[in-house]
């Protein structure tokens, strides 16, 4: 027994101490271990030299989820590039936010920028359908004057995020009164009520990152941050990857020639001359000179399946490119190692303009302070 009339035996005593101990190794090796896993890897290759990295695309996307377009200049604000995610479509019934992620086939709807200096509100954004779809086109103002909006009805609760705060938009209507209302022509292309939203006054605050836990900013209709960038040879390498596991996992043979367009991921800024993937280890960039208004690279941007939509089809792949991506590109995000990276999410600390062929300057690498 290890109990006498003189209180606990030594023995008792000895085998409480060691098992202090474990349990104390045991609590410090794990606190070690959540940080080490919370930590960003500091850099290990040397910035690009000025004149290597240029700006190849930019994409803007005025309609959450919809078609892209491809402009040579473009300015940019703290919540965005200017026309980018400022609109979105709802479900009228639910004032959630609609998706690709849920109706892929919005990835076929092609807005428009019309700019008209002469118009008071600076040009038209036209909206207009697959052929096929029955769905007229429509336009409605570019940049809606106060009186308009005032004529607008708004809608304080609509869901983003179900975990997030809600978002603020206005119903968009037509200027004319012959012409149907734009939530009417989305509606029948839906088919179920929907709304047509310009984003409202109220600030969107967004979350910060492990690497910015202080970030203070905000964005429009954006899933989450003001920006993508992404390098072009990043898709070439995936396109490499993919190529050997045609066959396998329900990768259809027509992988092995199909291009994976760079469009999938959704970009605004796409760089050329930093090689595959060359943005996860930048911090800080200025486009155009040194002097430029730097953007802060806040985080990777992990992925869901919303790459798997085709742009040009509407149409989603069981494999492409989310299952390769998953061969290669995992455990980069330091919060969700288990989910593929492409690209980063950028935050402008003012105002700015980018144009097709700028240089990019990379002003920090992650973890080490003075690059030029």
């Amino acid at each position: 027994m290890l109990l006498d009339t003189y209180g606990p035996s030594p023995y008792l005593w000895a085998i409480l101490a060691i098992t202090a101990s474990i349990l104390f190794l045991s609590v410090t090796v794990k606190r070690h271990q959540a940080k080490a896993a919370l930590t960003v890897p500091m850099s290990t290759v040397p910035p690009p030299a000025p004149g290597h990295v240029s700006v190849s695309k930019i994409l803007i996307h005025p309609i959450k989820s919809c078609r892209g377009i491809s402009v040579q200049s473009a300015r940019y604000t703290p919540e965005g590039m200017e026309n980018d995610r400022k609109w979105s479509i709802i479900d009228a019934d639910k004032a959630a936010i609609i998706t690709a992620r849920d109706f892929s086939k919005m990835v076929l709807i092609t807005p428009q920028i019309e700019m008209d200096g002469s118009s008071p509100h600076n040009g038209f954004l036209r909206v207009s359908f697959p052929k096929g779809s029955g769905c007229e086109s429509f336009s409605i103002p570019l940049q809606p004057t106060d009186s308009i909006l005032q004529s607008w009805r708004i809608l304080r609760d609509v869901t983003i995020w179900p975990t997030h705060d809600k978002v603020d938009g206005y119903i968009c209507e037509s200027l004319s009164s012959d012409t149907p209302p734009p939530s009417s022509i989305l509606s029948k292309y839906f088919g179920k009520p929907v709304h047509l939203i310009y984003k409202g006054p109220r600030p969107r605050s967004i979350n910060p990152t492990t690497s910015f836990p202080d970030l203070k900013a905000t964005a429009f209709y954006q899933d989450m941050y003001p920006l993508l960038v992404l390098s072009e040879e990043s898709t070439s390498l995936l396109e490499h990857e993919l190529r050997g596991y045609v066959g396998t996992q329900g990768i259809h043979e027509r992988w092995k020639t199909d291009p994976v367009p760079i469009e999938r991921f959704r970009p605004n800024i796409i760089f050329r001359g930093g090689g595959a993937f060359s943005e996860d280890q930048w911090e800080e960039i200025s486009i155009g000179s040194e002097g430029a208004p730097p953007i802060t690279l806040v985080s990777k941007c992990t992925r869901c399946l919303l790459p798997n939509v085709s742009p040009e089809t509407g149409e989603r792949d069981n494999a492409v490119p989310y299952k390769v991506l998953m061969k290669f590109r995992t455990g980069i995000d330091p919060t969700q190692k288990m989910k593929p990276c492409v690209g980063c999410n950028g935050v402008p600390a003012s105002d700015g303009l980018v144009k097709v062929g700028d240089w990019v300057y990379v002003k920090k690498m992650i973890g080490v302070d003075g690059c030029h």
